[in-house]
């Protein structure tokens, strides 16, 4: 059950292939299916709706990066920030999956505000995913 009193985000993101999209968001991470069509799906994301839409094309996307803690965080990305013991699990899932990480999972800022738990991957469309966790919920938006 979702608490109402945190408003929960809607994205939707191109993919080039619906199936590979399934496979990826439904099964590797472990987000139900919602509604469908023939061109798009809505996936549970943690809590938040994502809609993955057909892109037959595949416009191809910027690599773009920025330099974060002495990693090349991919520009665009989007994510969720989990519990830590939400982003253990995910890890040790996606390890045992034999994932590629862009950017392996790791903690950023060890010692400094905004200590945080990381890691960077990829879709099969090329879309960057960031998974986050904080020990200490306050460090969010700490400065």
């Amino acid at each position: 059950m979702h608490d109402m009193a945190r408003p929960r985000f809607h994205l939707a993101m191109p993919v080039h292939d619906l199936a590979a999209a399934r496979e990826f968001y439904g099964g590797l991470l472990g987000c139900p299916e919602g509604r469908c069509s023939d061109t798009w799906v809505d996936f549970d994301l943690f809590g938040h709706q994502f809609v993955a839409h057909l892109d037959p094309l595949g416009a191809p996307r910027p690599a773009a990066t920025n330099p974060v803690d002495g990693d090349d965080v991919p520009v665009p990305h989007f994510g969720v920030l989990l519990t830590p013991a939400q982003w253990g699990e995910l890890a040790d899932r996606l390890r045992i999956a034999g994932t590629t990480f862009v950017i392996e999972p790791h903690t950023r800022f060890a010692g400094e505000v905004g200590e945080q738990s990381t890691m960077f991957l990829l879709d099969p469309s090329g879309n960057a995913l960031e998974f986050k966790a904080f020990a200490d919920d306050s460090q969010v938006f700490a400065r």
